[in-house]
């Protein structure tokens, strides 16, 4: 893995409403998932060779110093842009490495992920979550292996996050999923989400946060249009046109299947607001902090 030189690792968060985080971090740049649909393709993010994935030089050096120099504990938020677990990190460990840090210094951590590697780390984000905050969200398209396994090409099956949200909540771990994107006419059809939220209350989920509909822009859609063109031909005009003058696409059927949804989380009691999704897993650790006082 080649590694690129870095300024700067925690970066402040611009929307604390996404998630409840104070900074992000991403200790690699691009990602080799092969997710079709990826919005860290698009040229606002610069990132060039998307899928080839680099680390960042002496980036657990600078984040343990970054770490030192804040005044006030806070939640890192981290995969927002590059997954944390990917290939790579089963052997350089950059963010096992880092979350050890963030139990050194009494900070909290949000994870986003598509791969079950994360399991390999739950010793450390239970210790962190004796002291801190920590949320882990599985990311979802769609609930279907073979399905997935077309539009996500390398990263863990849908049943094996599952099986590891299963395994992470069982364990007292605060986690949950991301639905997003739902794809129009490829994953968005009721009974594929109903049976994901089915699935996410069976198997521990605390909650579920949907998007609904992609981003189709610049480069994302050059290359979401190619991968269509040898899954799903026939939908390729269809997104075309209806992504012809805005870069958001928005699922058929969206005010139907909204309340459809929200529906069956209030009866399933899983959460889908993000801001009640925040206060569950920040709750405890700011009364703590509030009754030092």
């Amino acid at each position: 893995m080649n590694l690129l030189p870095a300024k700067k690792i925690l970066m402040k968060t611009k929307n604390k409403a996404w998630l409840g985080t104070d900074y992000t971090m991403n200790l690699y740049k691009g990602c080799h998932h092969g997710c079709i649909y990826c919005d860290s393709r698009s040229r606002c993010y610069g990132i060039e060779n998307f899928e080839r994935v680099t680390g960042k030089q002496n980036a657990l050096q600078m984040l343990a110093l970054e770490l030192q120099q804040k005044r006030q504990k806070a939640v890192i938020g981290d995969g927002s842009m590059s997954d944390s677990y990917n290939a790579f990190e089963k052997k350089y460990q950059l963010t096992r490495q880092a979350l050890e840090l963030f139990d050194t210094f009494d900070f909290g951590v949000s994870l986003a992920t598509k791969s079950d590697l994360i399991l390999r780390d739950q010793d450390l984000l239970k210790k962190i979550s004796g002291h801190a905050p920590v949320n882990i969200s599985f990311s979802f398209s769609t609930i279907d292996d073979a399905l997935a396994s077309k539009i996500e090409k390398r990263v863990s099956l849908p049943s094996q996050r599952m099986a590891a949200l299963k395994e992470l909540t069982a364990s007292g771990l605060y986690s949950g999923i991301l639905l997003m994107p739902i794809l129009p006419a490829l994953t968005d059809d009721w009974s594929t989400i109903e049976k994901l939220v089915l699935q996410a209350k069976e198997n521990g989920a605390a909650y579920i946060y949907p998007f609904w509909g992609v981003t189709l822009r610049d480069i994302q859609k050059e290359y979401y249009f190619q991968q269509l063109k040898n899954i799903a031909p026939n939908l390729l005009q269809k997104y075309q046109q209806a992504s012809a003058d805005n870069y958001y696409y928005p699922i058929e059927n969206l005010m139907e299947t909204k309340r459809k949804f929200k529906k069956l989380c209030c009866q399933l009691q899983l959460e889908y607001s993000m801001t009640r999704i925040i206060e569950k897993y920040q709750q405890r650790y700011q009364v703590e902090q509030l009754s030092l006082f």
